[in-house]
């Protein structure tokens, strides 16, 4: 009867010693799936940090860009306004000096 105690004692110490090895091959799959993630997790956290930081130079190139397109948009309509008033202008004089050279011709004809 000691006998069969001390042999069922040795199998189940057996058992036991199997499940321990399992539970630790498990625990040591479990931590490095663990560190795994969270390698992950941090590498993940830093494509967004650079991907924010990206997305914000584009927002202020854009700005910048809008600004330039505004300043240049103004430098047209003011070139446009100058050239309408040379235009004027220079429509006036042809007019005036084709007047006075009717008046010249007149003149000599009279």
């Amino acid at each position: 009867m000691i006998d069969e105690m001390v042999s069922l004692l040795k199998k189940e110490q057996v058992d036991d010693n199997e499940k321990k090895a399992y539970c630790e091959q498990l625990i040591d799959e479990t931590e490095d799936k663990v560190k795994e993630l969270e390698l992950t997790v941090s590498d993940l956290s830093k494509a967004i940090a650079d991907a924010k930081e990206g997305i914000a130079t584009l927002a202020e190139e854009l700005d910048s860009l809008a600004s330039g397109i505004k300043a240049l948009d103004k430098q047209v309509a003011e070139a446009t306004s100058q050239r309408k008033e040379e235009h004027s202008e220079s429509v006036e004089v042809l007019t005036n000096d084709n007047a006075a050279k009717e008046l010249i011709g007149f003149a000599k004809n009279s």
